[in-house]
């Protein structure tokens, strides 16, 4: 995982505790699971309303019966 071993990761782990504190890491966990998978979300959405608009010109080009 980005060339990152255990004793990496450990180290940034006492960091992060130290400078946020044991009761705000879950807090920002939480925050940035949200904010990825809106961003996942959004970049899902830009894909199926292109492809729903080109759907649509497609419907208007032809005659209506």
């Amino acid at each position: 995982m980005f060339g990152l071993g255990l004793p990496e990761m450990g180290i940034i782990a006492v960091v992060a505790i130290l400078i946020f504190g044991p009761k705000k890491i879950p807090e920002l966990g939480n925050a940035l699971g949200k904010t990825l998978r809106s961003f996942k979300e959004g970049v899902g959405l830009g894909d199926g309303e292109s492809a729903q608009k080109e759907k649509e010109k497609e419907e208007e080009g032809q005659p209506k019966v």
